[in-house]
C-alpha cells in the first residue's frame, strides 16, 4: 500500500474528505472505536458547515452579479445615451458637435472610456432610418448604452440586419414608409456607432430630462423609434 502517513507525498494528494478517513483511520487502532467514529463526526459536520458556507456565498455573489449587470445594462448605460440624445435635440451647436466629432462631444458629458473610445453619431431623419449591427462580434459603445442585449450579440440579428434591414425592424414593431432609406452601420473594434432618433412631435416644451425619459436603448440602435409624449 505504501506510505499512508500524513507526511507522505501520496497522503498530500488526497482530498480533505481522504485524509480525515486516513487519519481516523491511524487513530482508531490506539485509542477506542467510539472515539474514532466521534472525531470523524465532527470532521465531517464541520465540512458540511464549511460546504453549506460555500454555497450560500455562492449564490450571494452571483445574485450581486446578476443585479450589477442587470443596472449597467438597462439603467446607467442607456440613460448616458438618453442624455447625450436629448442635449442633442435641445442644443443645435452640440448636436453640430456631435455629428463632427461624436467621441469629444460625449466624453464632455463624462461618459467615456472602455467600448467608447472611438465614437461616432448617426442622426434619423425622415428621408434616413440608421441601424447598428455587428457582423463580426458584438462591438458595442458600453458607456452610453451599458451592456449589449443578447439579440444583439446573435447570429441571425447580426446576419439579417446586413441583408434584410426592414425585415429586422418589423420583427421589432418598425415600419418605415418606402422613400425613407435605411442606412445599416457595421460596428467594429476602430469605431462604435450611437443613433440619435427623431425627436417625437409635440415635445417643444419639455426639458432635457423630460426628453432623455422619451428615450430607450433600442432606439439608439435603431431598432425602435423614441416614444411618444403621453
Amino acid at each position: 500500500m505504501g506510505d499512508l502517513s500524513p507526511s507522505s507525498d501520496r497522503f498530500a494528494r488526497w482530498s480533505l474528505r481522504q485524509q480525515l478517513a486516513a487519519i481516523i483511520l491511524l487513530v482508531a487502532v490506539p485509542l477506542n472505536l467510539g472515539v474514532a467514529y466521534a472525531i470523524w463526526s465532527l470532521a465531517s459536520s464541520a465540512q458540511d458547515a464549511q460546504r453549506r458556507a460555500i454555497q450560500f456565498t455562492a449564490r450571494s455573489v452571483a445574485a450581486a452579479v446578476d443585479a450589477i449587470v442587470e443596472t449597467y445594462e438597462t439603467k446607467v448605460g442607456p440613460r448616458n445615451g438618453a442624455r447625450v440624445v436629448a442635449l442633442a435635440w435641445s442644443e443645435p451647436a452640440y448636436a453640430e458637435w456631435l455629428r463632427r466629432d461624436a467621441t469629444s462631444a460625449i466624453a464632455d458629458l463624462g461618459f467615456g472610456g472602455r467600448q467608447g473610445e472611438h465614437m461616432q453619431a448617426v442622426f434619423n431623419t425622415d428621408d434616413t432610418h440608421n441601424l447598428v449591427v455587428c457582423t463580426l462580434c458584438s462591438c458595442y459603445p458600453w458607456s452610453v448604452l451599458g451592456l449589449p442585449p443578447v439579440w444583439y450579440k446573435a447570429p441571425p440579428y447580426r446576419s439579417r440586419a446586413v441583408i434584410d434591414p426592414r425585415g429586422v425592424l418589423a420583427e421589432f414593431g418598425v415600419t418605415l414608409p418606402e422613400k425613407t432609406k435605411v442606412s445599416v452601420w457595421d460596428s467594429t473594434a476602430e469605431i462604435r456607432y450611437l443613433v440619435i432618433p427623431m425627436r417625437p412631435a409635440n415635445t417643444d416644451g419639455l426639458s432635457e430630462d423630460e426628453l432623455a425619459g422619451l428615450v430607450n436603448r433600442d432606439s439608439m440602435i435603431g431598432t425602435r423609434l423614441a416614444g411618444k409624449v403621453a
